[in-house]
Parts: structure tokens; C-alpha cells; sequence
């Protein structure tokens, strides 16, 4: 069984797919790690980031791998482990960028796709349900109020040891919304067979308990 996660920026789709793959025994694959990777790649190598050729060829030069590292996944960028740096506000948002463009969408739904051909996969990102896999057996539109999900990632900055500012947070990830629902290619938005699971209010484990009862109902109607 496939699994697909959708939402918006901050919603926790990337800490509840990894916990309902645990608890499932399923492959976890963070697909906005990889775009997080590539947008990490441009800032760190000074490219125009609205050079869409630019970034398109950046990804088609490089490799980008997903690990499990002592029971968590890393993301390299080539041999480097870019995991600790592509949480930050300013790679949310060129990541945010280099998404929208058709030719590094086009590149990264081969990657993802090869990625769930193995089976019993959770997969997360903006267009899972939608078009990168959209014959999954579960799909999930994972949301929260904007500010539930500026205060999330807020805090998850300030234990890293980062001083963010959570109003700019709020204003980052109203933007992203705007940018993720409106581009021209694989929009964000809830598959037609989507569960909608607005996770405010609700602890992590309230919300993996909801999607693990929605992949039991679905194995049930399955035999």
C-alpha cells in the first residue's frame, strides 16, 4: 500500500509521515527534502535563483540521495549530508521557487516516482496525491491555521539554537501558501479522494492515531 501526505508548508507532514512509516513498517520518502536540497545547492553555489534553465541543469548535473543515518533519513547533496541546513527560512523559500518550475518538477517526479516503485511507501510534499502518485491506495491532505504552523516552526528553529522571528514566520508561510496554490505546474491543492486532516489543536500523535485508522479502513475495504 502507497500512502500519499499533501499540504501546505509547516502542517507537519514531514514528522507525521515518518511516524505513521514507522509504525506501518513503510519506506518514508520526504520528497520537500529534495527540493530543500536543490535550493540549498543554488544559495550555496551564488546562482540567479530566477534562471529556471540555471537550477533545472544544478539538478540534472548532481545527485541527490535520501539515507537512513542511525535510524533517521539524511538528504545529500552528492556525497555532502545537507540535512541540518535545509530547514532555514531562506531555503524555505527559494525551495518554494525552484518547486515551481516545470523542468526541476519534471526531473524530481522520475526520481519520486522510481522512489515508490519498491511499494509500501509514505510519501509527503505538495502534489503527492495529485501527480506524482496519484493511484495511491491512501491519500492525505494534511493542513493547520497559518499561525499553528508559523509557532511550529518556530519552536522546531529555537531548539536548534536559531532566534527567528515569528511574525515574519507567519508573513513567510502565508507567502509560501500563495506561491505553492498558484503555480502554474502541480499546484498544491486536495486530491478529489483526499482525507482532510486539519491537525490544529492536535499533538502528533493524535494525528498519526487519525491517518493510521484511515490506512486500517482502507486495508479492511481492500480484502
Amino acid at each position: 500500500m502507497n500512502i500519499a501526505i499533501d499540504g501546505p508548508a509547516g502542517a507537519g507532514k514531514s514528522t507525521v509521515a515518518k511516524k505513521v512509516a514507522g509504525a506501518l513498517e513503510y519506506v518514508y520518502i520526504d520528497t520537500g527534502s529534495m527540493y530543500r536540497a536543490l535550493a540549498w545547492a543554488v544559495h550555496h553555489h551564488a546562482l540567479p535563483i530566477e534562471n529556471e534553465a540555471a537550477v533545472s541543469q544544478l539538478l540534472q548535473d548532481n545527485v541527490i540521495h535520501l539515507r537512513r543515518v542511525q535510524g533517521e533519513q539524511h538528504v545529500y547533496w552528492n556525497d555532502t549530508d545537507v540535512t541540518a541546513w535545509i530547514r532555514t527560512s531562506e531555503v524555505s523559500q527559494f525551495a518554494s521557487i525552484v518547486a515551481s518550475y516545470g523542468a526541476v518538477r519534471e526531473q524530481m517526479l522520475v526520481l519520486q516516482r522510481n522512489l515508490a516503485t519498491q511499494g509500501n511507501v509514505v510519501m509527503d510534499g505538495r502534489d503527492i496525491g495529485t501527480h506524482v502518485l496519484p493511484d495511491a491506495d491512501v491519500k492525505i491532505f494534511l493542513t493547520a491555521s497559518i499561525r499553528e504552523r508559523a509557532e511550529r516552526r518556530w519552536k522546531e528553529l529555537r531548539e536548534k539554537g536559531l532566534d527567528p522571528d515569528l511574525s515574519e514566520m507567519e508573513k513567510d508561510i502565508a507567502e509560501r501558501d500563495q506561491r505553492d496554490m498558484n503555480r502554474e505546474v502541480a499546484p498544491l491543492r486536495q486530491a478529489e479522494d483526499a482525507v482532510l486532516v486539519d491537525t490544529t489543536g492536535m499533538t502528533i500523535d493524535q494525528v498519526v492515531d487519525r491517518i493510521l485508522e484511515i490506512c486500517e479502513r482502507t486495508g479492511e475495504s481492500r480484502q
